[in-house]
């Protein structure tokens, strides 16, 4: 698709640049990036340039309005020592456009392209070579064809991190050339489901380290274990949040990424009727190597803990259903007999001796309410109002005395009372 005729009705980069960074509006060594003073070569009549401007190593021009480059050596003579780009929400629908402003930073390292309208429109390769020094790209909500991807992926030797989410991509095309250097994939919230498509990424970019596939609606993932291996060999981290996985076959396929160690699997089916503490226990119980599960380091102890709570959680199964993971733990641990059951709930009530000169009483207490509220229930108990009487606490399994309870507002409960414990009243002498 060409370009739309109005592209001139919109701002140029650089009179965004020259209003931005103009030292009225950008003070010396302020902003992201070390502040630079750069002053240009005499520059084309009309030029919106200024005498000097402040810039910054890190050029943030955000939604403002940009649709093309302006003029190229006015970009060159201010921005030879920029290394990072971020024209995010703009109006560039031209990559010959974007090219003119690339091709003229030449250290330029990260370039964020995010949410600019790029649906259907065509990269030449003449261009794309404007790219070849970027290591980070962003194209975040372009809606870039997957053909400009392979391109750029083919024109930059040495690209690192690739972001390409909210593109609506619901399959992809495998290139005939690997991008050896990518170790970051992000493509998040797009419409992949088949494997066959992640299957893809593995041949493309062979050194990939950090896959982040979240909001996909992954349906399962189909490979063996030798094409995984072969595949992936670098995988260190995966992302599968929200994915449509729901069988627990897909969760031990995750190891067989020969170097995963960080996975981040929430919202998927699979673990919807869990409740929180059952899925991370069987999750990392059943992920060996993991190291980091949502984002949590996975300790020693805990591991421990999950595999041994996984053993018991299957000890009902029929023997045809058990996962493969519980042989190999019940060869670690033994067959664990279930957990007692205790409850660790507060006592509520406790039944005591009252005390009171010659006169005893069996009394049941609630553990809840306050002295105050004890001295009201004994006044029918022991004939006194709550003003004339001294109540003590005496713990029957206890070596030391008896424990006044001179503090109304005190809660019976803190006294750990148990039930044969005594409560002695003392008539307050006039």
């Amino acid at each position: 698709m060409e370009p739309p005729e109005d592209m001139e009705e919109g701002r140029s980069f650089v009179e965004v640049m020259s209003e931005k960074y103009s030292p009225e509006n950008f003070p010396y060594r302020r902003g992201p990036g070390m502040g630079v003073v750069v002053v240009p070569t005499a520059g084309p009549q009309g030029s919106p340039m200024k005498d000097r401007l402040n810039l910054p190593s890190v050029l943030v021009l955000h939604n403002c309005g940009i649709s093309r480059a302006g003029d190229q050596a006015e970009i060159a003579a201010f921005c030879a020592h920029v290394i990072e780009l971020d024209l995010s929400g703009n109006k560039l629908q031209n990559w010959h456009e974007i090219s003119k402003i690339v091709s003229s930073i030449p250290n330029l390292e990260f370039l964020n392209l995010s949410s600019n309208p790029l649906a259907g429109m065509i990269l030449e390769p003449r261009w794309a070579e404007a790219f070849s020094r970027v290591r980070r790209l962003v194209l975040n909500n372009t809606q870039v064809s997957w053909d400009t991807v392979l391109l750029l992926t083919r024109e930059i030797p040495e690209l690192e991190e690739l972001f390409l989410c909210l593109n609506e991509y619901s399959s992809v095309s495998a290139s005939s050339v690997a991008c050896p250097t990518l170790r970051l994939l992000h493509i998040t919230d797009n419409s992949l489901q088949d494997w066959a498509e992640v299957r893809k990424f593995g041949s493309m970019f062979p050194s990939l380290d950090t896959l982040v596939m979240a909001n996909n609606n992954l349906a399962s993932i189909q490979d063996s274990k030798d094409i995984l291996q072969r595949l992936f060999p670098n995988l260190r981290s995966i992302n599968l949040h929200n994915s449509g996985l729901n069988r627990w076959e897909d969760i031990e396929k995750l190891n067989f990424f020969p170097k995963l160690e960080e996975v981040r699997l929430q919202g998927i089916p699979l673990l919807q009727t869990y409740t929180n503490v059952e899925r991370r226990s069987l999750m990392i119980a059943q992920l060996p190597s993991i190291s980091v599960l949502n984002g949590s380091v996975v300790s020693d102890s805990e591991r421990e803990d999950a595999e041994r709570f996984f053993i018991r959680y299957h000890l009902d199964y029929p023997e045809e259903e058990l996962p493969y993971r519980y042989h190999s733990l019940v060869t670690k641990y033994g067959k664990l007999e279930p957990l007692a059951e205790i409850d660790l709930r507060p006592r509520c009530h406790a039944q005591v001796e009252v005390h009171c000169e010659e006169k005893v009483e069996q009394l049941s207490i609630r553990l809840d309410q306050t002295v105050a509220d004890l001295k009201k229930q004994l006044t029918t108990v022991v004939q006194l109002s709550t003003h004339s009487m001294r109540l003590y606490y005496i713990d029957k399994c206890s070596a030391f005395g008896p424990e006044e309870m001179k503090y109304n507002t005190r809660a019976l409960h803190s006294y750990s009372i148990q039930d044969g414990d005594e409560i002695l009243v003392v008539p307050k002498t006039k």
